[in-house]
């Protein structure tokens, strides 16, 4: 895991949900966030994705939505996702994981489907990717505000 041309490398976002986990990855400076996909999250099938993703784009940080309560309490699925995170950083000790915020994600993510006239069916299948790119967007901004 390095980053060359003194660049910092790029972002990898998870939105992880029960059913499905949208992805999206930065350029390798950190100015760009674009939509890799959305993986069944079923029998762990998902992790094959991240391997890929991992092997492909070489992330210097990934980057999971922790959905938190309107009254910054952490909810039941913020927990479940905290656990997960845990077990990444164990199983893949070479990379580097945060967490960030995702409070509206989604529906920022389906307003702007809605707003594009995409219909239902494909909403479906893809407000997870744009879920992902809205908070890798939001980390984004926030690193470089730091």
């Amino acid at each position: 895991m390095t980053s060359s041309n003194n660049n910092p490398g790029r972002v990898l976002a998870l939105d992880i949900g029960t059913v499905r986990i949208g992805a999206a990855i930065s350029d390798p400076n950190q100015i760009i966030a674009q939509g890799l996909g959305v993986w069944n999250v079923e029998n762990d099938e998902w992790l094959k994705n991240f391997d890929e993703c991992l092997k492909k784009y070489d992330p210097s940080l990934i980057v999971l939505g922790l959905p938190v309560r309107t009254d910054g309490k952490k909810s039941e699925r913020a927990e479940k996702i905290l656990e997960l995170l845990e077990k990444l950083k164990i199983k893949y000790l070479d990379r580097n994981f945060i967490t960030h915020d995702e409070r509206f994600t989604t529906v920022i993510a389906q307003r702007a489907l809605l707003e594009a006239d995409t219909s239902r069916k494909k909403r479906k299948k893809t407000v997870d990717k744009i879920a992902a790119v809205i908070i890798l967007e939001n980390w984004l901004e926030f690193a470089h505000h730091k």
